[in-house]
């Protein structure tokens, strides 16, 4: 793949899709619906739509890391889909517990279909993702399957912290940096490493590979913890303050309740009241601002990006996917959705 990040994540979507949606035609009809609207596929009633789904970052880094290893993207493409459709997984059930009404610009899929079938589609892609790389021709496809299940499995011990997060005061940043490795970076590192896995790789590379996107994983979370709460909604597709309103004990609120200043107290009781309205939130936003956690999330975010190329640095791979590596992860640091 070539060209500048964005169009590196487009050449990715565009390679990988019809794949995906092959995939997803194996579901039931009522899963297939759920899971091509979710994806932005379809419309409420099932006709195609024009809208765009995520970022592709998953698909552009399982890709890459075949041609990191000298394989094609045919012989990443597997990995591709395996980590997008876990990847979609999360964020099916994500929605459904953190009761988010709206993502990527429409309505959740749990708020337009219900709750049942939001979990049901979810669950469905998580087994599709394991049939997607028992199915691949590669003869290393059963080490790839170890390395997603193992990343699922952190996904979802991060996920159980987040939402037990939500109701401690004494959360420490150790404990945040944790769950954001499990939630996110676990399996970034896996999409890094997939598509070498099964095109063959030495161990050398494919922990080069996982341990930049472990990096990089952490970095893309604590630019989601920005945006969470100083995202514009029209670029986002969330409401503003969203992770205030919920609670979420994001990287910020944090690092601002672990401060010696004189923000904790006011923070502190901010979150424990029973509703958060604009208001509330804009006073917690104005409260994280004078605790300087902004910025102190902003510089983790650097280090995080400078230690995902340095696990490059040593890796036998071509310029061309070096460059494209680093480019993406500028791109996901400076994001502003």
């Amino acid at each position: 793949m070539i060209g500048t990040a964005p169009e590196c994540l487009a050449s990715a979507r565009q390679t990988v899709e019809p794949a995906l949606m092959a995939a997803v035609d194996r579901l039931h009809d009522a899963s297939r619906l759920v899971t091509g609207y979710h994806l932005g596929w379809y419309d409420a009633d099932g006709r195609r739509t024009l809208g765009a789904g995520g970022k592709a970052l998953r698909p552009a880094l399982a890709l890459l890391s075949a041609e990191a290893a000298g394989g094609t993207l045919e012989e990443g493409i597997p990995g591709a889909v395996a980590v997008e459709l876990v990847h979609n997984f999360s964020l099916l059930h994500d929605d459904v517990m953190d009761q988010d009404a709206e993502r990527r610009h429409r309505t959740s899929t749990w708020k337009a279909f219900g709750e049942p079938h939001a979990i049901l589609a979810g669950d469905a892609l998580l087994v599709l993702a394991y049939e997607v790389l028992l199915e691949c021709p590669s003869a290393h496809r059963v080490a790839a399957i170890r390395r997603v299940t193992a990343a699922t499995a952190e996904l979802i011990r991060g996920q159980g912290a987040d939402l037990t997060f939500e109701r401690r005061l004494d959360v420490s940043i150790g404990e945040c940096l944790t769950m954001s490795a499990q939630k996110t970076a676990a399996l970034l590192s896996a999409a890094a490493a997939i598509g070498a896995e099964l095109a063959g790789a030495d161990p050398q590379l494919t922990a080069a590979l996982a341990g930049f996107g472990q990096h990089l994983g952490l970095a893309f979370q604590g630019v989601d913890d920005l945006l969470g709460i100083w995202g514009s909604p029209d670029v986002t597709g969330k409401p503003v303050g969203n992770d205030l309103r919920q609670r979420k004990k994001s990287l910020p609120v944090v690092a601002a309740l672990a401060a010696s200043n004189g923000v904790v107290d006011d923070l502190g009781m901010l979150l424990s009241l029973r509703v958060l309205g604009d208001r509330e939130v804009a006073l917690g936003t104005e409260l994280l601002e004078r605790a300087g956690t902004r910025a102190w999330v902003e510089d983790l975010v650097e280090r995080e990006r400078q230690a995902a190329l340095a696990q490059l640095g040593g890796a036998d791979i071509p310029e061309s996917v070096r460059t494209q590596l680093s480019d993406i992860a500028d791109f996901v640091t400076t994001r502003e959705f």
